[in-house]
């Protein structure tokens, strides 16, 4: 007892904000996990922390503004508090470098996402009083092994299987700031699943710079793990995000569907132009047509399923012309859902020097347009649903309404009364009202 409250007593807190995507999430819900080995508990909010974590992401514009920004909000506390340690982690991390210290005075340490296992070192380190700490190497050569951390796992959890990226767009900065891509071994990966399981978690999300180049030492591809994690683990159900078109072939969809009781139907298939002439100078490997008809053939040959998509307008050289022929996409592929942005010049990236930027007026007003014209499709898109039965996977449970929510297959959010032992089973739910974003139903007995 008396060890245990010496413990209690000497243990600090850690606050961790995080921006970007899944990977992001994943990555601070593991820097949690490695901060309790070193007596970190997470902190409600910064000022009850004594180190806080600004867990960045630099797809976006301005990403290194949004950091200085934060970090000004925490300059009282660390006025009130002189031991306070504060840092930043993630792609803007990785990105600026020493130069984010430089800038940020009030910065004490600077890693990136390779350095994410050091953490508990370089909380060590500056706790013996070493200056500014700086971890932004990659490490190309080593092997990718990394066991999912969660202090406590829900129904569903996210699972890397591989890191970084190869295709270099020319709008994306992530291979140079999460490196070249590495795999994680598939015996590994299905022993973390089957780990998971028997903690708890019923869904699983793979996630992946570009998921499905996933390549095994063993040399099984991305189709052979889900094969083996449908084989060899006890998971329910099994998502993945993001996959890359050109990489998206004929094999898998017959492997996916194959398996459509383990694997989920909703597939987010990320275009990001409707035009070929962009799509070339993006360099995405394909162009509309062949976009096209791969996502007609997963949808002929998975009945069912549905598609999502990343678009970006405004890129260097889009012209309206350009621009009609991403809106007219729309028709041609039934998105369910779509994710837009205006592009943004990211630095490193080729696409930050190429002629002919489009005007933040244009974007703007492009942006709009395509929104406006997805709400058209989103609204009768979601009326299909109505009537129809959808097994839904119980997340969790809202005390004050009462309504039970959880995802369908084909990850549609859906709310319904009921109780809540039901957290964490698959049940029937009848969808009676339709929106977007959303699904409202009645349970079936």
């Amino acid at each position: 007892m008396a060890g245990t409250l010496k413990n209690i007593s000497h243990q600090k807190n850690a606050y961790i904000s995080t921006y970007g995507c899944q990977m992001n999430v994943n990555d601070t819900e593991r820097m949690y996990s490695l901060l309790e080995m070193v007596n970190y508990a997470p902190a409600v909010s910064p000022d009850q922390a004594q180190l806080i974590i600004i867990n960045s992401c630099s797809v976006r514009e301005k990403p290194v503004h949004k950091v200085r920004s934060e970090v000004g909000r925490y300059y009282p506390l660390k006025q009130k508090n002189p031991h306070l340690k504060i840092g930043v982690a993630g792609c803007v991390a990785q990105q600026e470098k020493k130069k984010l210290l430089k800038e940020i005075p009030i910065l004490d340490f600077v890693f990136g996402p390779d350095a994410i296992d050091d953490l508990p070192h370089i909380v060590s380190r500056l706790e013996k009083g070493e200056g500014k700490v700086v971890e932004t190497r990659f490490t190309h050569s080593e092997p990718y092994h990394v066991q999912t951390l969660i202090r406590d796992p829900e129904v569903s959890a996210f699972v890397n299987i591989m890191k970084g990226c190869d295709n270099f767009c020319t709008f994306c900065v992530v291979p140079f700031t999460r490196g070249r891509e590495r795999s994680r071994p598939l015996n590994h990966v299905c022993e973390d699943v089957q780990n998971l399981t028997e903690r708890g978690v019923k869904e699983i999300t793979l996630l992946g710079q570009n998921v499905n180049s996933y390549r095994s030492d063993c040399g099984a591809d991305f189709g052979a793990l889900l094969l083996a994690l449908c084989e060899k683990t006890d998971v329910k159900r099994i998502r993945f995000t993001s996959p890359h078109p050109k990489d998206f072939n004929e094999d898998l969809i017959d492997i996916m569907q194959s398996k459509r009781d383990r694997v989920m139907d909703a597939i987010h298939l990320p275009a990001q132009s409707g035009n070929s002439y962009i799509l070339e100078r993006m360099n995405r490997g394909y162009t509309r047509e062949e976009y096209i008809k791969k996502a007609r053939m997963i949808l002929d040959r998975m009945p069912g399923s549905v598609l999502s998509t990343d678009l970006i307008v405004g890129f260097p050289g889009e012209t309206e012309e350009h621009f009609q022929d991403t809106l007219s996409l729309l028709e041609a592929v039934p998105f369910e859902m779509i994710y837009s942005f205006k592009y943004s010049p990211r630095p490193f990236t080729k696409a930050a020097r190429f002629e002919n930027q489009v005007s933040e007026k244009d974007k703007s007003d492009r942006l709009a347009r395509l929104n406006q014209k997805h709400i058209q499709f989103a609204f009768s898109h979601s009326q299909g649903y109505k009537d129809q039965v959808l097994e839904v996977l119980v997340e969790k449970r809202d005390n004050k309404t009462g309504y039970l929510s959880g995802r369908s297959s084909q990850n549609k959010l859906v709310h319904f009364y009921g109780s809540r032992h039901l957290r964490g089973k698959t049940v029937s739910v009848k969808i009676q009202k339709t929106y977007p974003q959303v699904l409202y139903g009645e349970l079936l007995a």
